[in-house]
């Protein structure tokens, strides 16, 4: 009999919530089998058995959060021997790819818990702004040039676009819904996979749960919620609504970021309508044509091609050496809002794509967050990040450090605003494409000179992208 441990699923997590068990008591297991899929803060990951044999307990039921080395089932591999004290794979057996087997020996220190032109008639702001959701020639005179990059392995190409599956979900992939879904799901005895996700990207929602349960109302279907339908006007009873997964480590990435960067905010307005222009023209180039090019991605490609003269921008604090550590790539973060909540995926070496290959990065590691795929791995160790609160119809924030990095910038909406133009009798209010772009620093490494100079920079290219040519 042997127990399997909750191992670490990766860069020292300390909990998980286990979500749906792949087997039941009695059923029959092979060696690398997926047995469970949990949530970490971060991702859902499906973990393997590293034994075969058959299923005698589970011990943790789904919903339960539990922290990493905790027992969560019992296997019986045949050998007739009582459970012991240290059942997880012996350390000559292991083998690092097989997530079941935990974290490699001396691989990673868990931190300890904590206690708590003209304007075109057809093109809408709205419009504009959804463009932003989503090696080409640096200056020729890099005071401070980074370092070769290290090459990056690609994974497995992203399905292209299509309508939403006609079939059961099946198979051994991840069964991607909520955690209300899935509890939902868990109240009516409905098996996910076999429900069928109306979602082109395969999330399962309560909607379909519910339709394929043949529940005749939504609000009585689901346990957890009155019965009663709630007059307009009234929010209805109290409700509590647990704080874990992502958004536990949200809340506590913010308030560690808060109590240990120290925060400075600069704000620059600026007119962008050559960008806007100029990404317009690139979207009809033949190189262009496949590529879903935004604002978002061409302001990236800006940001990345600025950050080398800027470095302590790129870098971050060590507090044991009381050292700055400047990094020697640009490893950049996209702050996209999932289903899960806030993630922060990265793309790595940032600084050597070209704009096409930016702009298909930014789309790649949004769809990966959204569909819940991101791993841990995909999630950690940045070294900038760009939020954008435009796509929301926002002209601008504040925004709060990403731990363990120096700086973040914050893109505003893109609007139709009157701008003077021209100097002296020239001089005219005209309608212009306008943003507004924010820099959070922190000021123990960045001085405001060093952060406005590189705030000036970007917004300088942003508004003549011709500049980028000189600078």
């Amino acid at each position: 009999m042997k127990q399997f441990l909750l191992p670490d699923p990766g860069e020292g997590l300390v909990e998980a919530e286990i979500i749906e068990w792949h087997v039941a008591v009695g059923d029959t297991v092979k060696v690398n089998d997926v047995v469970v899929e949990v949530e970490t803060s971060k991702s859902i990951v499906e973990l393997p058995i590293p034994w075969a044999g058959t299923v005698a307990e589970i011990l943790v039921q789904p919903g339960t959060t539990v922290d990493i080395g905790t027992p969560i089932v019992v296997i019986d591999d045949g050998s007739g021997e009582p459970i012991g004290a240290d059942e997880p794979a012996a350390e000559p057996e292991r083998e690092p790819n097989l997530v079941g087997y935990g974290a490699a020996q001396g691989a990673t220190k868990r931190r300890a818990r904590r206690a708590a032109g003209e304007p075109r008639n057809e093109e809408t702001r709205q419009e504009l702004n959804r463009s932003m959701e989503s090696t080409h020639g640096r200056p020729a005179e890099e005071r401070a040039p980074l370092a070769p990059a290290v090459p990056m392995k690609s994974g497995a190409p992203l399905p292209p676009p299509g309508e939403g599956p006609d079939e059961p979900h099946g198979g051994l992939g991840p069964v991607l819904a909520k955690p209300p879904v899935r509890k939902l799901a868990r109240d009516l005895g409905v098996n996910l996979r076999e429900v069928t996700p109306s979602s082109p990207d395969g999330l399962i929602s309560r909607d379909d749960v519910l339709a394929h349960a043949g529940a005749p109302d939504d609000s009585a279907a689901d346990t957890g919620q009155m019965a009663t339908v709630t007059p307009i006007g009234n929010f209805g009873d109290e409700k509590r609504v647990p704080i874990k997964g992502v958004r536990k480590a949200t809340a506590d990435a913010m308030v560690a970021s808060v109590h240990t960067a120290v925060h400075a905010n600069e704000w620059v307005q600026i007119d962008v309508t050559r960008m806007v222009e100029l990404i317009d023209r690139l979207k009809d180039h033949r190189d262009f044509r496949e590529t879903k090019l935004t604002a978002l991605a061409f302001i990236a490609k800006v940001v990345c091609s600025v950050l080398p003269r800027h470095r302590m921008l790129n870098s971050s604090w060590d507090d044991g050496t009381q050292e700055v550590v400047l990094h020697p790539t640009i490893d950049l973060g996209i702050a996209v809002a999932s289903p899960r909540g806030l993630l922060v995926p990265k793309i790595r070496n940032a600084h050597t794509l070209s704009l096409g290959e930016m702009a298909e990065g930014i789309d790649g590691v949004a769809k990966l967050a959204r569909a819940g795929k991101a791993q841990p791995s995909d999630l950690a160790r940045g070294t900038f990040t760009i939020t954008n609160v435009g796509v929301f119809g926002i002209d601008g924030g504040t925004p709060i450090l990403t731990p363990g990095e120096a700086a973040i910038l914050a893109t505003g909406q893109i609007v139709r605003r009157p701008w003077v133009v021209g100097t002296g009798e020239d001089e005219k209010i005209v309608p212009r494409w306008v943003m507004s772009l924010s820099l959070a620093f922190d000021h123990r490494i960045v001085d405001g000179e060093q952060g406005s100079l590189f705030l000036a920079e970007v917004a300088k290219i942003l508004e003549d992208p011709g500049w980028a040519l000189v600078l």
